[in-house]
């Protein structure tokens, strides 16, 4: 289908193809995808259109949560793929997978992402399962870590209903940096999870 993997040999890069899990397929995106993934991944996290759902951070920041530049930025990363999924032929969820030299051989997931309408009907641990199982399987990864906004206790629990223990660690939120958003409280901070 065209996609860069075929042109870029990485062991991180291999195609995920279109796997069904139920009536879900995913597949890896591509530059072509960047307005639906944009959507996306702001429908789910910011604006009014995020209430819908549970995972909105519209009280504690406004603004965008990633752009076209952002994302092709991610896409054109040589240890990173954003995974996609599909129901019915239309993009209902995401995730960021990066194998980063600074994580020390952990796989990182960030940008993990489901439509609003689609909350809490088993879609993203279904995402997150797949996700596991590429940088298991495809890359090796013997762990897999991702941050959260320390405040988020809802969504850190469910991370821990699906195996994520808190590592200790924390990184600071990017305070400043409107490209990730104008935070509403000055208290902001990511706790590292891994599993």
């Amino acid at each position: 289908d065209g996609t860069r993997f075929a042109r870029v040999p990485s062991p991180f890069r291999a195609p995920l193809g279109s796997r069904p899990v139920h009536e879900t397929s995913f597949r890896t995106a591509t530059h072509d995808d960047v307005p639906v993934v944009v959507d996306l991944v702001q429908s789910a996290y910011r604006g009014d259109a995020s209430r819908e759902g549970w995972t909105t951070e519209a009280d504690l920041l406004e603004g965008q949560r990633i752009d076209p530049t952002m994302l092709r930025e991610v896409l054109d990363r040589d240890d990173s793929v954003v995974l996609l999924a599909e129901q019915g032929g239309e993009v209902v969820a995401c995730c960021e997978l990066r194998r980063p030299p600074e994580r020390g051989g952990a796989a990182y997931l960030g940008m993990f992402a489901v439509r609003p309408g689609r909350q809490g009907g088993g879609l993203g641990r279904r995402v997150l399962e797949e996700g596991e199982r590429v940088v298991r399987e495809e890359w090796g990864a013997g762990s897999l870590e991702l941050t959260v906004i320390e405040v988020r206790e809802e969504l850190i629990a469910w991370y821990h209903r699906r195996g994520y223990e808190p590592t200790g660690r924390y990184e600071p939120f990017p305070y400043g940096d409107e490209r990730f958003g104008r935070p509403l409280r000055d208290d902001l901070r990511f706790v590292v999870l891994a599993k």
